[in-house]
């Protein structure tokens, strides 16, 4: 996560008393060989996956430990839920999702956040759909780093036939981390359906689209049934 440019001048803090809870966002990542989950910063980091529990490294000296007072390095985080929600609405952040994290180990305190050298992801939130629904899984979004693809969250409608990841079996790669899409009450409810009916026309298609991805859900149940019946014979 960058440093926002209204954050004041931090101060040094050797350690927390215990974890501390921030909130941030990141691109959801998995593996390769599909067995393995993580998280892609946006700034710095964007060259580095991490996991649910991580200590920050330096990308531009490995000399020192993270944070350092005169460099950039180490993880970030927001004190407040709502200002990770209002950075997720830019443009180039919209396929990130929101982290509740745990931050423990040297930090740096700032007005808007903390800079810190260790962090446990306690819980994702999926946040919206590019097209503005809630998401409900997350599909191959394209870009990726050596060795990881990034996921981006999709709505039913829009992940059409496309193979999904339901936010459970992401958890599940993460190491069991809880993982859920974020109600109408979190997040507000959805462009163009405020005061206004949903006439068939419109729900045939989104109902279609909720069908696809229970199918698309249900073949990943088989496929995984599969391969543990095999493995027991």
């Amino acid at each position: 996560m960058s440093r926002p440019s209204s954050w004041s001048i931090g101060r040094h803090r050797p350690r927390p008393d215990g974890p501390l809870t921030g909130y941030k966002i990141a691109y959801p990542m998995i593996s390769a060989d599909t067995r393995r989950g993580g998280f892609n910063g946006v700034a710095l980091g964007r060259s580095q996956v991490y996991g649910a529990v991580a200590d920050a490294v330096c990308i531009q000296s490995p000399r020192h430990r993270c944070p350092s007072s005169w460099c950039d390095c180490g993880f970030y985080c927001f004190h407040a839920l709502d200002d990770a929600r209002d950075l997720a609405c830019d443009p180039q952040y919209q396929h990130c999702v929101l982290l509740e994290i745990a931050a423990s180990g040297r930090f740096v305190r700032y007005e808007l956040g903390l800079r810190y050298a260790r962090q446990t992801v306690r819980s994702v939130r999926l946040g919206r759909c590019g097209c503005g629904r809630a998401a409900a899984a997350l599909a191959d979004g394209g870009p990726g780093v050596v060795g990881w693809r990034r996921l981006h969250p999709v709505c039913g409608l829009c992940a059409g036939p496309r193979p999904v990841v339901t936010p459970e079996a992401f958890g599940v790669l993460c190491g069991n981390v809880p993982v859920r899409a974020e109600e109408p009450e979190d997040a507000g409810a959805p462009l163009g359906v405020v005061g206004a009916e949903v006439d068939e026309a419109t729900l045939v298609p989104l109902l279609s689209a909720e069908v696809a991805l229970l199918q698309a859900r249900l073949d990943q149940v088989q496929s995984r049934l599969e391969q543990l019946t095999h493995r027991s014979d």
